[in-house]
């Protein structure tokens, strides 16, 4: 059986957490609002509503989408200037496409995608690249997952994911994938319960260690 393995963008190729936080942060200051770590990490990584949070929970005169697309400028530009690789990208990369085919599947638009991929020579290590564009439901729905598994030309229950969230982790469950989750200082208190392993870094994750999570015969996916 071909294993396809599926990559995050945010949090586990790129570390961009912290990014998208200054770049809220940026906005909401302008409303007299301060939302520190574990507030952002809790509200926008682990349930993905943050905007919505925000203008609630602190009365914004703007809607959650107003919020998002002031925003995104702000993260454009930060991006474009401070983006970095998360530790052991590049060597995991290197030893994984070898042998499994590799796809990027994320809540990120193209723009970003594209620029993260072609400022580190990282697009010729993926078979395939999902962007927000090219599916309905973001995560933790698992559409972005089947769309991966779909484009490598594997079952989802073929596939291993590797998140750093627990949104993330949610969708490649009821993807009926395999989740391995890579938590970072925004995402290591988030539940993950269906992962199927907890790594320290991407220098733990090897083959060997792929093929012996992945389950030989693919059941249906869960509900």
């Amino acid at each position: 059986m071909q294993i396809g393995l599926v990559f995050d963008l945010d949090g586990v190729l790129i570390d961009s957490e912290g990014l998208q936080h200054r770049a809220y942060g940026a906005i909401l200051e302008r409303y007299g609002v301060r939302v520190d770590k574990a507030e952002y990490a809790d509200r926008w990584i682990r349930t993905g509503t943050g905007p919505e949070y925000a203008v609630a929970r602190y009365g914004l005169p703007i809607s959650a989408e107003e919020l998002r697309a002031m925003k995104a400028p702000i993260y454009h530009e930060i991006l474009r200037a401070e983006a970095r690789l998360m530790p052991g990208v590049e060597a995991a990369l290197d030893r994984l496409r070898v042998r499994f085919p590799l796809a990027v599947a994320t809540n990120s638009g193209a723009p970003d995608t594209d620029y993260v991929l072609d400022r580190f020579g990282l697009r010729g290590a993926f078979a395939a690249v999902i962007t927000r564009e090219r599916y309905v439901h973001p995560k933790p729905a698992p559409d972005c997952i089947v769309a991966a598994a779909e484009a490598l030309g594997v079952a989802p229950a073929a596939c291993a994911v590797i998140e750093d969230s627990q949104r993330g982790v949610g969708a490649a469950h009821r993807a009926g994938a395999t989740a391995i989750a890579v938590p970072n200082e925004y995402t290591d208190k988030s539940d993950f319960s269906f992962a199927a392993a907890i790594l320290g870094s991407l220098d733990e994750l090897t083959v060997p260690l792929v093929e012996a999570l992945v389950p030989r015969r693919g059941g249906r996916p869960p509900r």
